[in-house]
């Protein structure tokens, strides 16, 4: 199944706020070398005083073992691994998501290979949810970073079944379900996703999706 994109505009802003993280990064370490920088000087010229005024003399060694300084870099590798993760794990809002999705009333979603009965199974209930997201509240951004997160998260556990609330727009300008038609992209693009549907009444109906996940080593038996 290959995924569509208009345009790439959301990504190229990720890109730009990252870049800017990373020159904040690099001004913080070169703050950092120059404040060592001046405390060697200063002990330097602390040390050339002594020396000018003359009978100081340093104390005499104790025997005392000293811990060796250890000088880790200043760049924050791991986090800049981790925000490039993001980047590379992030979905697109443009996504032609007609293209993705059944064809029937709740436009729900099934990978190929995945048979129309477990959507059917889906709908009725027969996935225990484990786990849920309420993405109620969020910008578009916050929603997919945090929905993205929650994915990954579920898959580390070996979750099969999860509830996602997008709510129903009922606060929204125009009482338009902002994130209602995101959420279903974003989900139709993650490959831990197989399944998805509407949830049913108790569970939110219109304002959430039950969602099945790719089994893996960890999955925990449905009940």
């Amino acid at each position: 199944m290959s995924a569509r994109f208009k345009h790439l505009g959301d990504l190229s802003q990720l890109r730009e706020q990252l870049a800017e993280r990373a020159r904040a990064h690099e001004r913080e370490a070169r703050a950092i070398v120059a404040r060592q920088k001046h405390a060697a000087q200063s002990t330097h010229t602390f040390k050339q005083a002594m020396q000018e005024i003359g009978g100081v003399q340093p104390l005499a060694p104790q025997g005392r073992q000293l811990p060796i300084a250890r000088h880790h870099s200043p760049h924050p590798e791991q986090r800049l691994r981790d925000e490039r993760e993001v980047l590379e794990s992030s979905v697109s809002d443009e996504i032609d998501v007609d293209s993705l999705l059944d064809t029937d009333d709740s436009l729900s979603f099934r990978r190929p290979g995945i048979g129309p009965d477990t959507l059917r199974k889906l709908r009725r209930g027969e996935w225990s949810i484990q786990d849920r997201i309420d993405l109620h509240g969020h910008r578009v951004d916050e929603a997919r970073e945090a929905l993205v997160e929650f994915l990954r998260d579920a898959l580390k556990r070996g979750l099969r079944c999860v509830r996602v609330v997008h709510g129903k727009g009922l606060g929204s300008k125009d009482r338009t379900p902002v994130l209602k038609g995101k959420v279903r992209a974003w989900l139709a693009q993650r490959d831990e996703v197989i399944a998805f549907c509407q949830a049913r009444p108790a569970e939110g109906g219109s304002g959430a999706l039950v969602v099945l996940l790719r089994p893996t080593a960890a999955a925990k038996p449905a009940s």
